[in-house]
């Protein structure tokens, strides 16, 4: 059975999505975007609610653009490869391949899909995810903690919901960005 994983860059106060301005440096670090493509090569399917999707969509003719680096190229090449669910209930239609649109969020659907899948599954955006925290389908969480604290906006964990988790991997960059990875008991 495959693992769902819900992973995105936080800032050190814990928000995947800053009120105001971007979350800090050092995701955009080449060290890290290497990392996180070898940790993600493998995942098969991304779930992802609409804005995320659109955020996420970029990565589907990235490719084309002129003069990017090699570990921009990786990624643009295994976010196309794998497939995306996207859950809106406002989305018409998806301007990339391997796609489809979900209008609810189903439970037992993504139960299905983690029992059926040859490859690990990310829940991608702190509202999907939080759905999938309640639901009790998440396996592991990949935090990708930045060095600035931005004193609010949509939190990483949703709020209410109680945890114990092993800390299973760390590491450190030299951009002072953290990555840690916690796997449920």
């Amino acid at each position: 059975m495959a693992q769902l994983i819900y992973s995105m860059i936080t800032s050190l106060d814990g928000y995947a999505e800053a009120a105001e301005g971007d979350l800090g440096t050092g995701a955009e670090d080449p060290e890290v975007h290497t990392f996180v493509n070898d940790l993600f090569r493998p995942v098969g399917t991304y779930l992802y609610g609409r804005r995320m999707y659109e955020t996420m969509v970029y990565w589907e003719t990235a490719h084309t653009k002129p003069d990017l680096p090699p570990h921009i190229l990786q990624y643009a090449r295994d976010w196309r490869a794998a497939e995306k669910v996207v859950y809106s209930t406002t989305l018409d239609s998806v301007s990339s391949e391997k796609t489809r649109i979900e209008r609810t969020f189903d439970p037992d659907a993504v139960r299905r899909l983690k029992a059926e899948a040859d490859h690990d599954l990310t829940v991608d955006g702190p509202n999907l995810a939080a759905q999938a925290i309640a639901a009790g389908l998440v396996d592991e969480y990949h935090l990708f903690i930045t060095t600035s604290v931005v004193g609010g906006g949509k939190r990483f964990f949703p709020d209410g919901v109680r945890l114990d988790l092993k800390l299973v991997e760390e590491r450190s960059f030299d951009s002072g960005l953290i990555y840690a990875r916690y796997r449920t008991r």
